[in-house]
């Protein structure tokens, strides 16, 4: 869970998208592409998929959410090394629908890295790490009944982004602003989900 440079997401990015090939790519591809120890990357990665438009393949939601909460019970018990189920690693996603929204995130990526920066790493270590962990812990276990509510998965896959990318760019205040997020959460998806 190092930092990296502001261009950290992007990178993210290009790294997937540089080994994507065939007509589809699994789960374990991406795990082995972005490295077994890359716990923010792999969060993050995940999350930008459910919140972009790749998020219409079926089933999608309900997946990054058994994969994030993986990731987030690993990250909590102190683990090196990913570790995910059999039954995920196989789990396949359309190239041509992966490669769209790869594209379609590129934009608001790369706005976002104009303002990151390395600041607040307090929030970084345990035990402040720890609040953001249990609340996104909490939040992955809704979001397979989110499926059902238009654009509360994206809303919640892309709270889970703001908070990868700050892990991943060792930028404490976007961590910061993601707690908040994640707060209103439940609000937004009530708006948007029922009332939009």
């Amino acid at each position: 869970m190092t930092g990296e440079s502001n261009g950290a997401l992007s990178d993210v990015l290009d790294r997937l998208e540089r080994s994507v090939r065939g007509e589809s790519v699994t789960v374990q591809e991406v795990v082995e592409t972005l490295g077994r120890k890359s716990f923010a990357s792999l969060m993050l990665i995940f999350s930008l998929i459910s919140a972009s438009p790749a998020s219409a393949i079926p089933g999608i939601t309900a997946t990054v959410a058994v994969i994030v909460f993986i990731l987030v019970v690993q990250m909590i018990a102190g683990r090196d090394c990913v570790w995910l189920p059999q039954f995920i690693y196989r789990r396949r996603m359309s190239r041509a629908k992966l490669c769209k929204g790869i594209g379609w995130l590129r934009r608001p990526v790369a706005f976002v890295e104009r303002f990151l920066k390395e600041r607040f790493t307090v929030l970084l270590h345990r035990p402040w790490l720890l609040l953001p962990l249990v609340l996104i812990l909490a939040l992955t276990l809704f979001m397979p009944v989110m499926e059902v509510i238009p654009t509360s998965g994206s809303i919640a896959s892309a709270v889970i982004a703001f908070f990868a990318a700050g892990l991943l760019t060792r930028d404490g205040g976007l961590v910061l602003v993601s707690l908040l997020l994640l707060s209103a959460v439940p609000v937004a998806v009530w708006h948007f989900g029922f009332n939009g």
